[in-house]
């Protein structure tokens, strides 16, 4: 039984640092398979990249902790980029006052995280207010918000978003670019900084406690009191601000805004949370682990565009790394079960 025992506490403890040590191997492996993999450039590149994952997956988690999902991220972030290029090309147009304003590049910023917000507590009133699943209501919303992307310019990318200085909007680059004359780039510090305050928020705030009690049990969160609807809006309004966030981010690397930015990105956030121990039951998860999870399908795709794979394929690995990091997950779960019980059999 104590041999059982020791076994079921070492399996554990491999389980729970999955995440950290599949991304050892697979930096191990894409430093042979690549050969420019482990270089200065390649890895500033990766880390690009990552931020966009970790920031989108930051606020997916919170969602999949109450057990909700959201397939909107990926459009949220399209259009919030659209936003910023219109803003910042064409500016707003007043058809009554028969003007068009031009804002600063901070209060397009503000005007676009407040949208992504917007959009993202609509989906939570369609979930909480009309009790409508969250799979159907976000998967909704990704149509619509994709097609306001496209709609915004009629299809078409607006190129000229680096502003006009005599309109005041010039600075847009400054979220794609690196943080003065370091090689950091300033998503990667906009990720630290998300991830950090909604990590700190998850474990030491009663707000975090009532969104993990909500995935929990959510009929006895609400019979203690918990207003389980508001906590649910208020973590999809800040799944839409992670979006909108990532929106400009990815816009301002590419000096561009294309109404196609985010497209399937809900799935690499999907993926970085469950990979980084949050459960798709809900009531489980951690901030640390998803930004592990948004490295590792970061390295992973980065490692196989430079190994040469096509994209058919990597969507392929990609949802096979899916499918194994929820089956990992009930193995976990299931394990966890038995050992609570050997405990208490034991205690006896």
């Amino acid at each position: 039984m104590k041999n059982n025992s020791g076994n079921n506490k070492l399996l554990m403890t491999l389980l729970n640092g999955r995440t950290f040590i599949v991304l050892v191997i697979l930096m191990i492996y894409f430093s042979f398979a690549a050969n420019n993999f482990m270089t200065v450039s390649s890895l500033l590149s990766v880390a690009k990249h990552v931020a966009l994952y970790g920031i989108l997956a930051v606020g997916m988690t919170y969602v999949i902790i109450t057990g909700g999902i959201d397939l909107s991220v990926g459009s949220v972030a399209g259009l919030a980029g659209m936003l910023v290029g219109g803003f910042i090309q064409e500016g707003l147009t007043l058809k009554a006052f028969g003007v068009t304003v031009y804002f600063s590049v901070p209060m397009v910023v503000l005007i676009t995280v407040l949208l992504g917000a917007l959009m993202g507590a609509l989906n939570g009133i369609i979930i909480t207010k009309f009790k409508v699943a969250p799979f159907i209501a976000t998967l909704g919303t990704m149509y619509i918000w994709r097609g306001f992307a496209n709609i915004r310019s009629n299809g078409a990318t607006y190129s000229s978003i680096a502003g006009y200085e005599g309109l005041g909007n010039q600075g847009i680059d400054f979220f794609g670019s690196n943080l003065g004359n370091t090689p950091i780039p300033c998503g990667v510090l906009i990720l630290l900084i998300i991830a950090v305050c909604a990590g700190i928020v998850l474990r030491k705030t009663p707000f975090g406690w009532h969104v993990l009690a909500i995935g929990g049990n959510e009929r006895a969160s609400i019979f203690s009191g918990i207003k389980a609807d508001r906590v649910k809006i208020w973590v999809y309004a800040f799944s839409g601000f992670c979006s909108a966030v990532v929106g400009i981010i990815a816009t301002a690397q590419l000096m561009s805004g294309s109404p196609k930015t985010g497209e399937s990105w809900e799935m690499n956030a999907i993926a970085a949370s469950v990979l980084g121990g949050t459960s798709m039951a809900g009531g489980i998860g951690n901030i640390g682990g998803t930004i592990v999870g948004a490295f590792v399908i970061g390295v992973i795709n980065d490692g196989m565009t430079m190994c040469g794979v096509t994209e058919f394929y990597q969507k392929v690995i990609r949802g096979i790394v899916i499918i194994i990091a929820v089956i990992i997950d009930q193995v976990q779960r299931n394990l966890q079960a038995k050992m609570a019980l050997q405990a208490r059999n034991e205690s006896k």
